[in-house]
This record gives C-alpha cells, structure tokens and sequence, in this order.
C-alpha cells in the first residue's frame, strides 16, 4: 500500500504540474526576467517589409475559396510584396478552376494526393521570398497578421513566428465550441509568457511563418507539419515567437464526435513528433528550450494521460483502505475524483446544447482531450493513422 500512495502523490504531482503547475512556474520566471531585463522596442518597424509568401496548402477547399481571397486581398501589407500561392493537389471538386480566376493568386496543381506535407514539401522547392507565411484556407486572418507577423522577423535570432488561432466566440455555445474556445485562449496565455522567456515549444498550423531558408523538407508520412517544422527551426538555435494580435479565425469543430476526431489524429501526430524530435529531450544540449518543450508538449502527449487513467484505480484502492465513507485524504480525493467525472458526464449530456455557462463543459472538453491521447496512441502503434488530412466539420 505504501508503494501505491507514493505513486498516487506522484502522479497528481504530474497531473497538476502539466496543466496548473507549468503555467505558475513560467508565470514566476517571466516576472523573473523582466526585473533583470527590461524590453526595448525596436525602431522602425514601420519600414520593414521584406517580400513574403502566403503558402495555402489545400484540398478540396471550394466552399472557402471565395472568403479566402476576399479575406487575404484585404490584409494591410504592400500587395506588391505580397505573393499568393496556393497548393492544391488531389483537389477535384473544382478549387484550382475557381482559383484561376484570381489574377493575384499562383495555383500549384497536381491530380496525385500526397497529403499536406506533400504539398508543402513541393511547393516550397518554388517559394523565393525570404519569409513564408502558411495558412489554412478555412481560417480568415486578422487585417494586420502578416505586418505584425514580419515585424518579429526583424530580429535575426527569430527563425519563426506563431499567429493565435481563435475560435469564434458565442453567448451560448455547444460543448465543442465552449471548451475549444475556453482551451485555446489558456494556450494563448502560455504561448506567450513561453516566447517572453525563451521561445514558444510549437506553431499552429492555421497560422505560422518561418525564414524560407530554414525550410527542411519534412518526412512524407509526418502527421503535425507546423509543430515539426517550427520545432526543427528551434533546433537550429533560433526561437519561435509569437504576437497574439496576428490571429487566424475559425469556428470550432460541429460537435464533440467531430473534435475528438481531429485530436485523436493531433495525438497521434503528436507521439509521432516526441519520437522524431527525441534529442530535444536533452536539457543538457538545449537548456531551457527542453524545459518548455517538455513542461508543455511532452508530458501532455506521454505520462499525464496515462497519470489520469491510473489515478482512478489508485485513488479507490486508497480509499477503501481508508474506509469509502470515513473522513480522510484519500476519501476526500477519490469523491472528488468521481465528482470531476460526473461533471464531464453532465457535459456529454448537454453536449449539443447551447448555454452560457461555458464552464460548464471545461470538464468534458478536459476528458475528451485527454481520451484523444489514449486513442491517438493506439492510432500511432497499429500505423493506422494516414497522412492524408480529414477535414473535421466546422459548427456554422
């Protein structure tokens, strides 16, 4: 008994160090540096604007095509320094037709599907801008992403910048677009307060840009392109940075099936990337780089998950030891341990409901990532998981 209390203390630690404990810790250290380094804004900024491509990789993206383009015309950066290139291999629905008929726009075909990354590592070979931006072509972008995004550029350590991706906000929200939204602005919060002290461990794929020259091809069966790419960039003794207000919109996934369908392929992607980028583990090499990558991606994708499950059968064992319904720590523990869980049940029970207390589904949306883990894992073992990307549906 005494060996499983001892393992119970230190999987919680793990636990609330991944989602609590990490985001204290990093808080502390940035007001750390800031008492010992004062930030100086560089000067101007104003007159930097280098050439840049905007890389869309896509695939059978019609419904968005218009939206798109409208959206990128619109963007406050130079149009003569701005070059659009769109990807679109296997589409036949009609995308590379319809982009023909936008002069700005240079659309890179090919019948053969190889997946994203195939695209990617193609059209790459033909972008000669020193900066390329890639985003998807579902997300709308913020009219001064791509200005604020090269500003960053502008310090020469930067190899590449991460934009936020936000999803649409409503009053009254099912539980996909709730705890999504919910998820994604405490992520926002770490991204930054990661490239304040060193840099941030991963871009987002709706948004992201790196120095053209830093582009390595990627493996063709690599399942998180924007978090390989921006990490190997890392590697190389450059940071990733990131300016909240240089954002990608999109609504979040249609319901709850829909988002564990996409995270389930994140996971899996997401152990495929702990393992190609194992040397990142070495804190020795890569100091405090390996600190983050670790305090923030590793344990999310390796033990916290496995923590979870076997935190269930811990905290009973202990708690009938102790007596289900005397007073103690573990009795304590292991209710509220049940009383989580029956939170999330409540939120699958509401789950295609609209309602204002969004909190309400933050319990659901936590187990469902967490499932999502588990299942990508076993995705990633069978190699079951393909390269090529299925959409998952967004909620109108």
């Amino acid at each position: 008994m005494l060996f499983i209390k001892i393992l119970f203390w230190v999987m919680i630690a793990i636990v609330l160090y991944t989602y609590i404990g990490y985001g204290i810790v990093l808080y502390f250290l940035v007001k750390l540096k800031r008492l010992f380094k004062k930030s100086t804004p560089a000067e101007n900024m104003e007159r930097y604007e280098p050439e840049v491509t905007l890389f869309i990789a896509a695939y059978n993206e019609k419904d968005y095509v218009a939206d798109k383009m409208k959206n990128t015309l619109g963007l406050d950066y130079p149009k003569e320094k701005l070059r659009i290139v769109w990807v679109t291999d296997g589409s036949d629905d009609g995308t590379p037709e319809l982009l023909k008929q936008y002069k700005e726009a240079i659309v890179l075909h090919e019948n053969g599907r190889n997946g994203k990354i195939g695209a990617m590592n193609r059209g790459m070979k033909l972008v000669n801008t020193p900066i390329v931006i890639f985003s998807d072509a579902n997300t709308m972008l913020g009219k001064e992403s791509i200005r604020r995004i090269v500003r960053l550029f502008e310090t020469p350590t930067v190899g590449c910048v991460s934009g936020e991706k936000r999803i649409t906000d409503k009053d009254t929200d099912v539980a996909s677009g709730a705890g999504e939204g919910l998820y994604w602005k405490y992520e926002s919060t770490l991204k930054k307060w990661d490239a304040e002290l060193y840099s941030v461990v991963g871009a987002a794929g709706e948004l992201f840009a790196i120095r053209t020259s830093l582009y390595r091809e990627v493996e063709k069966d690599t399942l998180l392109d924007d978090f390989i790419i921006s990490l190997r960039v890392a590697q190389e003794g450059y940071t990733i940075q990131y300016d909240p207000e240089a954002y990608a919109v999109e609504s979040a996934s249609a319901n709850v099936k829909e988002e564990l369908k996409r995270k389930i392929r994140i996971s899996a992607g997401g152990i495929q990337s702990v393992v190609r980028l194992r040397s990142l583990l070495n804190i020795f090499k890569y100091g405090t780089l390996s600190f983050q990558y670790i305090s923030h991606r590793v344990l999310r994708w390796t033990l916290t998950p496995l923590c979870l499950l076997l935190l269930i059968p811990a905290g009973f064992a202990l708690a009938w030891s102790e007596g289900l319904f005397s007073p103690g720590v573990y009795m304590i523990l292991f209710w509220l341990q049940l009383a989580f869980y029956i939170m999330a049940l409540t939120g699958w029970f509401l789950e295609n409901r609209s309602t204002s207390i969004k909190v309400l589904f933050v319990p659901y949306y936590f187990f469902i990532m967490n499932l999502s883990v588990v299942l990508g894992f076993m995705r990633y073992m069978k190699k079951s998981q393909t390269v090529n990307w299925e959409r998952a549906k967004r909620a109108a």
